[in-house]
């Protein structure tokens, strides 16, 4: 799907090649000169322009030569947000499978910056993007182009063609955390994962069962030994900086299918346990959006991905293993697999002396009831970490929430057999998690982003969102205007650390 600015002249859109015409209209708004605006000024004069966000107004075939649909829908104040939810509203409405060309009227909006132009670019993927994969006869989205009238497009031109990109990271992040579990193992991961490599200064090394071993990483082996499919730790590199500039390091939970092991899930709903590697798909997704975007920055993604399985080589309750960290963990509960994948890439992690670490999990229930589908939850001991993720998160619509992380919460996974154990009961469950995963975290600034509640939907609209790749997108962009921090001299992350 392309993305196309045009200048805003007389005849706007409605003299264009479009099939259909969105126009968001705000409160206070005011007609242009254009056709289009013509005949929203119609409509407002009787009283029949919809200003309250969502609300719509169609028309089909007006007078003249142009789109045979046209829609004018309420944008509120006309604030991003609002916008996104007025063109989300206004394509669901005219959704058809012959339509090949979509106008943006965005003149009415008093407002056109970037962070306004994206949300409508966002809004579009959104609503057409259509999963084909594994379908026999599949449809494929018919929408192709993007046309963004704006009366200036100069200024905007560097946030679409970044905005863009994003859009292809989102989808491609929803692409593989909507793949089945049989679509989309740890190997099919680890060559999507290739498949990315030497496209504009991304490269990939991908490790296999033995070496893995040989890293010590216990905990991420205890998690895989249940399945016949082989494990596999993926490292990309992207460098769009100097190679004296540290890198933010991503690590993505990629437990590409999750029983439970053997504290077994219910049988309810346990298909959306695919979704359990969209951590994994997340980090993708970034790295294909940094290949087009190509900011001043330097990212590694590490993405540790198996299945969790319950056969007679899986790893049972009580269990004790021991991390590449040399931390011995007692395993309570199977189904608390993804910290214990991520354990392991976190110690990984310090060998290229970050600037910053996030990991990114679909990683508890207990965010889920905490927090909903709203917002993603956000843990960091680093003030100024945790500052610039909230405000990406803002400034992208991809908002989280940051949560608390005091010491006593740990006094639970105290055990008795072994240095921690890997839960510590219902209560808190997001934050003992957490809690978990900082003993592991040490010697960089770290954040943890629980995305258990945010990165699919349920039910009629079960998929995956592509969330939190727009956050961390906007995040490592930001980091472009910051002065550059040198990486420190590499020192072994083995055992001994």
């Amino acid at each position: 799907m392309d993305f196309e600015l045009k200048t805003l002249n007389s005849k706007g859109p409605q003299g264009g090649r479009a099939d259909a015409v969105i126009m968001p209209v705000p409160e206070g708004w005011q007609a242009g000169g254009d056709a289009v605006s013509g005949l929203a000024a119609q409509a407002h004069g009787h009283g029949d322009l919809p200003t309250k966000p969502g609300k719509v107004l169609q028309m089909y075939r007006p007078e003249g030569p142009g789109p045979r649909r046209m829609v004018f829908v309420g944008a509120g104040q006309g604030t991003a947000r609002e916008v996104r939810q007025a063109v989300a509203a206004a394509l669901s409405a005219i959704k058809s499978p012959d339509m090949r060309v979509l106008a943006l009227h965005l003149g009415g909006l008093k407002d056109v910056g970037e962070a306004v132009v994206r949300a409508t670019m966002l809004a579009v993927s959104d609503v057409s993007y259509t999963y084909t994969a594994t379908k026999s006869r599949p449809q494929p989205r018919a929408l192709r182009a993007v046309e963004i009238w704006v009366p200036d497009p100069t200024a905007l031109r560097n946030g679409v063609a970044r905005a863009a990109a994003l859009v292809g990271g989102m989808e491609l992040a929803r692409e593989w955390a909507n793949r089945p579990g049989n679509h989309a193992t740890p190997r099919m991961l680890a060559k999507a994962a290739k498949d990315l490599a030497g496209s504009n200064g991304i490269s990939c090394e991908v490790l296999d069962e033995k070496a893995i071993r040989r890293l010590g990483m216990g905990s991420f082996l205890a998690v895989a030994q249940g399945s016949a499919q082989p494990p596999r730790f993926i490292i990309l590199k992207y460098k769009g900086a100097a190679a004296s500039q540290a890198p933010v390091v991503l690590v993505g939970k990629g437990i590409t299918f999750d029983t439970g092991g053997i504290s077994i899930k219910p049988a309810p709903e346990m298909d959306e346990m695919k979704f359990d590697m969209g951590g994994a798909a997340s980090v993708l997704g970034v790295f294909a959006a940094l290949a087009k975007a190509r900011p001043a920055v330097n990212v590694v993604g590490l993405i540790p991905t198996c299945e969790n399985m319950p056969d007679g080589l899986a790893v049972k309750p009580g269990d004790v293993v021991t991390s590449m960290s040399g931390q011995t963990i007692e395993i309570l509960n199977t189904d608390a697999e993804g910290r214990l994948i991520l354990c392991d890439a976190l110690t990984y992690a310090s060998r290229f002396k970050p600037a910053a670490v996030v990991d990114i999990a679909t990683l508890t229930g207990a965010c889920v009831i905490a927090l909903g589908a709203v917002r993603s939850g956000l843990f960091s001991p680093d003030d100024a970490l945790a500052g610039a993720l909230a405000a990406a998160g803002e400034s992208a619509l991809d908002p989280c929430w940051r949560m608390p992380l005091d010491d006593d919460y740990a006094e639970g996974l105290k055990t008795n057999f072994a240095d921690v154990a890997n839960v510590a009961g219902r209560a808190g469950g997001s934050v003992t998690a957490a809690k978990f995963l900082q003993r592991f975290a040490t010697g960089y600034p770290w954040a943890h982003l629980d995305i258990a509640g945010t990165a699919w939907k349920s039910g009629a609209a079960k998929g995956a969102t592509g969330r939190p790749v727009a956050l961390l997108f906007e995040y490592l962009c930001s980091l472009e205007a910051q002065p550059s921090v040198k990486a420190q001299p590499r020192r072994s992350a083995g055992r001994a650390r």
